[in-house]
């Protein structure tokens, strides 16, 4: 049985790797902060859904800013794969905490790639990438030749855990992977984010519940995918024989504005009676225009993108919607009946 060391796992996309690396039999360990609360919503249902997968999958207590509890972690799990999906990831709020942002996003990846090298452990590293890298980017469409020119502290912070990956692979002989995802989404997606925060406003303003809904820059374009198509490529690349780096994206641009019409006429309703313009939530240095070019991951993974611009936004409205109705059903969720059932967390390891 295959081992794999997943940081983020309470995140959209670890709660989705996860799921895909059980479902292919893989003992699967996940990384978790200390805090007051524990944060496991997005993988609870692994444990309720099927029972049987619970001695499989494991929490365990580490922190990206600290190397001794991820050096104790990886010499003592042995994984044969390390998924790097933990960060401060939020791109506005990076340039509020820029030093905690490196700390974590930057910094974080070169103590992983560290613990791999001083242990000497044979297993296959992935780092989650970014499209934020490209920033205010040089052509269009962008692939893994593309300058990197990143506007945020995030994206530097990024630029900087893409290039240790490259240098331990090419120094070390390390087996890592970066993997530059442009925007992925999903019913899961942190509601601090635009395209969740859309959402959910679609469904409380559909049902009465909200009538404002304040954003930033409309006129920003992103390659927008499925979070759950995406993840398949974390795992296709750790597949291959040599280790690469590869854009995953659509190929297609939308604008803030067009996801609003989208999600908006959905419901039957005009997104200009609901939505105002908050200046505060400008970017400080905006990204106008992302646009991948996935066709080397066509190539050597044989991977394409599964869902469209529409379904995807379908799918989160739904979503949203349904969480609304069962609020006002008065029904409680899964995660409200029980706050910590099944799910088991070695403390020390």
């Amino acid at each position: 049985m295959k081992k794999s060391l997943i940081t983020g796992i309470t995140g959209q996309d670890g709660s989705y790797l996860a799921e895909l690396l059980l479902d292919k039999g893989y003992e699967v360990y996940g990384v978790i902060r200390r805090s007051s609360s524990i944060n496991t919503d997005r993988i609870r249902h692994l444990y309720q859904d099927s029972p049987k997968r619970e001695d499989r999958l494991k929490l365990i207590y580490g922190d990206l800013s600290d190397s001794s509890s991820l050096h104790k972690i990886i010499q003592k799990i042995q994984p044969d794969e390390i998924y790097n999906l933990g960060a401060q990831s939020h791109v506005l709020v990076s340039f509020d905490i820029p030093e905690y942002t490196a700390e974590v996003t930057g910094l974080g990846t070169v103590r992983l790639l560290e613990s791999i090298r001083q242990t000497g452990i044979k297993t296959k590293f992935y780092q989650a990438s970014s499209s934020e890298l490209f920033g205010q980017a040089k052509e269009v469409p962008q692939n893994e030749t593309t300058p990197f020119h990143p506007r945020s502290p995030y994206a530097a912070a990024k630029a900087y855990a893409y290039y240790v990956t490259v240098n331990y692979r090419e120094a070390y002989g390390v087996f890592g992977c970066n993997g530059i995802l442009f925007n992925h989404e999903s019913p899961r997606r942190g509601e601090a984010f635009v395209t969740r925060k859309i959402t959910k406003a679609v469904a409380r303003i559909k049902y009465g519940l909200h009538d404002k809904l304040y954003l930033g820059n409309l006129d920003a374009r992103r390659d927008w995918g499925y979070a759950k198509d995406y993840v398949e490529t974390m795992w296709m690349m750790l597949q291959q024989e040599e280790p690469d780096d590869y854009v995953i994206a659509t190929g297609e641009s939308h604008s803030v504005r067009e996801f609003l019409e989208e999600a908006f006429g959905y419901v039957d309703l005009d997104w200009h009676d609901f939505v105002k313009i908050d200046p505060t939530q400008m970017r400080p240095a905006e990204v106008d225009l992302l646009l991948g070019d996935s066709s080397k991951a066509l190539k050597k993974l044989g991977w394409k993108p599964k869902v469209t611009f529409l379904e995807l936004i379908r799918l989160m409205v739904d979503h949203d919607l349904e969480e609304v109705e069962k609020s006002l059903l008065g029904e409680k969720t899964i995660t409200e009946q029980k706050p910590s059932a099944g799910i088991a967390i070695i403390q020390n390891i």
